[in-house]
C-alpha cells in the first residue's frame, strides 16, 4: 500500500471519524537532545530508544499491547525493546474515545502510515550517509540495513539526521508478510504491573495537601438538596470541608449530578463524613419513577403501531394471510456496568492562571478535558487531562461526570482535591444501559415457512442524555441487530415506541446490541419451536442465503454500520453462516440431543465482527441453570494480538452470563434499589463454564471490532440451551426473574 502524504490526502484517508490525527502528524523535529519526532506517536532518542504514545485508554482490553505492535513492526523496531508512553487527551491524536470497539479497527493502518513515515525517514538518511538509493535498504531490529553490502546503522545514529528531514511525499507500507507479530499471541505488556500493584489507576495519584471527597448525590435524577445540616459531619475526624455542588438542568449530559460534599484527608473520614449529613432532598421531576409501572408502559407501547423504521413487502397483509402466526414479547431491564474500579479523578486548579489539571480513569479525555472547560468556565487549552489505567470501563468512563466533579471541587477547596466513587455511588447513580420491551410477530405459511415479520420496540434511548426530547431509539441504536439484520421474509416491519427517560441512559459494553439480539435469537428459535425445525436450520432459513445486502434490500433509505462503508464492510451473510457452521461443529450439535446435552445457539453481527455462541446447560443441585461449557466463533477479520482477543471474547461470555442471570437495575420513587454486588451480582467461580471454546477464524480481511461483539449472542443462547433443557422459555430477563418451575 502507498501512501501520499499531503494534508489532503491525509485527512481522506484518516475518514470523518479520526481526522483530527492530521493535526499529531508534523514536519520532522530535531531537538538540542538528538530525538527524532516525526508525529505525536513516535519519539526515538539519541540512544536508540523507540517510545510508541498510545493515545487509547487501557482497561484491561489490552490495547497498549496490540496498538505498539503494528507501530513496531512496521517501524521495523525492536518490540522487546520499545517503552510504550500514554498519552494525554489532545486533539493531535485524533479520535481517543475508547469504545465502541473502533481501537483497532479505525487505527490499524493509521498505525501503519505513522510508523511507515518514520520508517521512510530513517532509510532516507541512512540512504544520504551512504550515498545510495533508499530502496536498497530495509529496517529491522532498530537499524537500518543494507543487506547487499552487509552493513547496519542504528537507530540511534540516524535519529538526529532524520529529524532534520521534511515529511516524506510519499510512503509504503510494508508486505502483510513482513509484519511478523500481527495475528500472533502475545503477552500482556502491563501485566505484571497489575500483578505487583505498580500500575496507576485513578485512585493511585497522590498529590500533596489533597483531600478526598465523596458526594451525597440526589436519589433521583434532577433532584436537588432542599435543606441540609452539616453539624455531625463536620464533628468527623479528618473532614475538612462541605461543599454543596449545583443542581443540574435537562438534559444530563456529562453534568454532575449535584448533591453536597464531603472533603477530608482520607477516604474513610470521607465516607463517614457524609454518612452523617442531614440533608433532606427535592426529588424534583423524577422521584416518583418506578421501573415496574415503567416496565407496563413499554409494553404498552410495543402492543400497538409505532413509527414505522423498516419496511419491505407488506407485513400487514403478510400476517393478515398468514397460515398461522407467532408472537412474543421480550424484556431486558436497565443494567449497571460495574467495573472493578469505580469512578475517581484527582483535580487541581490554578484559580490565578485559570489552569486545570486532573488525573483520571477516563476511556474519553478530550470528552473530560471539553467538560471540565465548559464547568470551569475556562478555555479547553488551559485544561490538562492525565490518563491513567481502567481497572474496567464497559462505557461508563466514556461519560466524564466525575472529573468535572474534582475540578468544581478543586476550584472551591482552593487544594487538589480526587473524588472517589464507592461501589454504592457506582451503582445507584450511573448512566444506565437502557431498559426494553419488545413485541415479535411471525407470519408462518403452510409449510412452516416465515413470510412476515413485525418487530416493535420501546425504550429510552441514549440521545435523550444529550436531548431530553427524544423518546425514540435512535436510527444508529437500531442499526444494532434490528435495521442491519438480513432477513430472507419478503414482508418486514420494524416500529418503534415512545419511551422518555428517567434516569440516565448510557452505553455498555454492546450497547443496544444486548436487548436486539436476546430477542431476535430467541424468537428464531421459538419459531424453530412452533415449526418442529431444528434451530439451527431455522436460523439459516430466517437469515436466507449467502447474499451481501443494501439499505434498499433491508427497506431503510441508509444502514449506519458502526461508521464503517458498506463497500469496505458489507454486511455478508455467507459469514453469519461459516461462525454458524463452525461453532455447531465444534460443539457436537448434530449429537447433543442424543447423548442428552442440552445446546442452545445464537448469532450476532456488530461492530463489524461476526459471533456465534453454543451454550451447553443443566441443572445444578438446588435446580439452578448452570452453564457447563460453551463455544464461540468469531469472525472479526484482521487479528492484531490473538492473546488479546481470546481474553475478550472469555471476558464477553462471562460479562454477558452476568446480565443474562443477574443484571437488573429497578426503581422506586425515582432512586436505584440495589447497592451493590450483593444485589446486583456478577457470576462467580462456582457458576462460571468449566471451558470456553474459541474459534478466532484467520482473516486478512479489514479488522472490526473485538471489546463487544462477543456479548450479544450470549443471553440467547443460554436461554435457548435452557429451553432446549427444560422446555421452560424465559422471555423476561435476567434469569433470576423468571421464578420458574424446577
Amino acid at each position: 500500500m502507498t501512501f501520499e502524504v499531503t494534508r489532503r490526502g491525509f485527512l481522506a484517508g484518516l475518514g470523518a471519524a479520526t481526522a483530527g490525527l492530521a493535526l499529531g502528524v508534523r514536519p520532522a523535529l530535531a531537538s538540542n537532545k538528538g530525538l527524532f519526532i516525526p508525529n505525536a506517536f513516535i519519539q526515538i532518542g539519541h540512544d536508540g530508544l523507540v517510545v510508541i504514545t498510545c493515545h487509547r485508554s487501557e482497561m484491561g482490553q489490552g490495547i497498549r499491547s496490540s496498538l505498539p505492535v503494528l507501530i513496531a513492526d512496521e517501524l521495523g523496531a525492536d518490540l522487546s525493546k520499545i517503552v510504550v508512553g500514554q498519552g494525554d487527551g489532545d486533539p493531535k491524536y485524533g479520535d481517543q474515545n475508547t469504545d465502541g470497539s473502533t481501537s483497532i479497527r479505525n487505527f490499524f493502518d493509521m498505525m501503519r502510515y505513522v510508523a511507515a513515515v518514520a520508517r521512510t525517514m530513517l532509510i532516507t538518511a541512512a540512504a544520504q550517509r551512504w550515498n545510495i538509493e533508499p530502496e536498497a535498504l530495509k529496517t529491522k531490529d532498530d537499524a537500518v540495513h543494507d543487506y547487499a553490502r552487509k552493513r547496519s546503522l542504528p537507530f540511534a545514529e540516524l535519529a538526529p539526521a532524520a529529524g532534520l528531514l521534511p515529511v516524506p511525499k510519499h510512503v509504503e507500507l510494508r508486505p502483510r508478510s513482513e509484519l511478523t507479530h500481527l495475528g500472533t499471541e502475545l503477552p500482556l505488556r502491563d501485566g505484571p504491573a497489575y500483578v505487583n500493584g505498580t500500575a496507576v489507576f485513578g485512585a493511585d495519584v497522590r498529590l500533596p495537601g489533597m483531600l478526598i471527597a465523596v458526594i451525597a448525590r440526589p436519589p433521583a435524577v434532577f433532584g436537588k438538596v432542599k435543606t441540609f445540616d452539616a453539624t455531625a459531619a463536620k464533628a468527623v475526624a479528618g473532614v475538612r470541608q462541605i461543599v454543596e455542588l449545583p443542581a443540574p438542568t435537562p438534559p444530563a449530559d456529562a453534568k454532575p449530578l449535584g448533591g453536597v460534599a464531603v472533603l477530608a484527608d482520607h477516604t474513610w473520614g470521607a465516607m463517614r463524613g457524609r454518612a452523617k449529613l442531614a440533608i433532606e432532598w427535592d426529588a424534583g421531576p423524577n422521584g416518583k419513577h418506578d421501573s415496574a409501572d415503567y416496565q407496563k408502559l413499554l409494553l404498552a407501547a410495543v402492543r400497538q403501531p409505532g413509527l414505522v423504521r423498516r419496511t419491505t413487502g407488506d407485513a400487514a397483509a403478510g400476517l393478515a394471510s398468514a397460515a398461522r402466526v407467532i408472537e412474543a414479547e421480550y424484556l431486558v431491564p436497565h443494567l449497571v456496568h460495574a467495573p472493578m474500579e469505580p469512578p475517581a479523578a484527582l483535580a487541581t486548579f490554578d484559580a490565578e492562571r485559570g489552569l486545570a489539571e486532573v488525573w483520571t480513569c477516563t476511556q474519553d479525555p478530550q470528552s473530560a478535558r471539553e467538560e471540565i472547560a465548559k464547568a470551569l468556565g475556562v478555555p479547553e487549552a488551559q485544561v490538562v487531562v492525565h490518563v491513567t489505567f481502567l481497572g474496567g470501563g464497559f462505557g461508563r468512563k466514556s461519560i466524564p461526570d466525575y472529573a468535572v466533579e474534582a475540578a468544581l471541587l478543586a476550584r472551591a477547596a482552593k487544594a487538589p482535591v480526587r473524588v472517589q466513587w464507592t461501589r454504592e455511588d457506582e451503582i445507584r447513580h450511573a448512566y444506565y444501559h437502557t431498559v426494553s420491551a419488545q413485541q415479535l410477530t411471525a407470519g408462518l405459511d403452510g409449510s412452516g415457512n416465515v413470510v412476515a415479520w413485525r418487530h416493535r420496540l420501546a425504550y429510552p434511548s441514549i440521545s435523550a442524555t444529550f436531548d431530553a426530547k427524544t423518546v425514540h431509539p435512535s436510527a444508529g441504536e437500531l442499526g444494532q441487530g434490528v435495521l442491519d439484520l438480513p432477513l430472507a421474509i419478503p414482508n418486514v416491519r420494524v416500529e418503534t415506541g415512545g419511551a422518555p427517560a428517567h434516569v440516565r441512559i448510557g452505553w455498555m459494553r454492546s450497547v443496544c446490541n444486548i436487548q436486539q439480539a436476546f430477542a431476535v435469537q430467541s424468537f428464531i428459535a421459538e419459531l424453530a419451536h412452533a415449526t418442529q425445525r431444528d434451530p439451527r436450520d431455522m436460523l439459516m432459513r430466517v437469515l436466507g442465503p449467502a447474499r451481501t445486502v443494501t439499505p434498499k434490500d433491508q427497506g431503510v433509505d441508509k444502514l449506519g454500520n458502526y461508521g464503517a462503508k458498506l463497500d469496505v464492510h458489507p454486511i455478508d451473510v455467507a459469514r453469519f453462516h461459516r461462525v454458524i457452521e463452525r461453532v455447531t461443529t465444534a460443539a457436537g450439535w448434530d449429537t447433543a440431543k442424543a447423548s442428552g446435552r442440552a445446546l442452545g445457539l445464537a448469532v450476532h453481527r456488530s461492530f463489524l465482527t461476526y459471533i456465534a455462541v453454543v451454550a451447553e446447560v443443566s441443572k445444578g443441585p438446588r435446580g439452578e441453570l448452570q452453564v457447563e461449557a460453551a463455544w464461540v466463533a468469531a469472525d472479526a477479520g484482521t487479528i492484531v494480538n490473538l492473546d488479546r482477543v481470546k481474553a475478550q471474547l472469555e471476558g464477553a461470555f462471562v460479562f454477558g452470563m452476568s446480565a443474562a442471570l443477574h443484571g437488573e437495575i429497578t426503581i422506586k420513587d425515582g432512586a436505584v434499589v440495589q447497592q451493590n454486588f450483593r444485589d446486583y451480582p456478577l457470576v462467580r467461580m462456582t457458576e462460571a463454564p468449566r471451558a470456553i471454546h474459541l474459534d478466532v477464524i484467520p482473516s486478512e480481511g479489514p479488522p472490526g471490532g473485538i471489546g463487544e461483539p462477543g456479548v450479544p449472542p450470549v443471553a440467547p443462547a443460554i436461554m435457548n440451551a435452557w429451553f432446549a433443557l427444560t422446555g421452560n422459555r424465559v422471555r423476561d430477563l435476567p434469569f433470576v426473574r423468571a421464578r420458574l418451575p424446577r
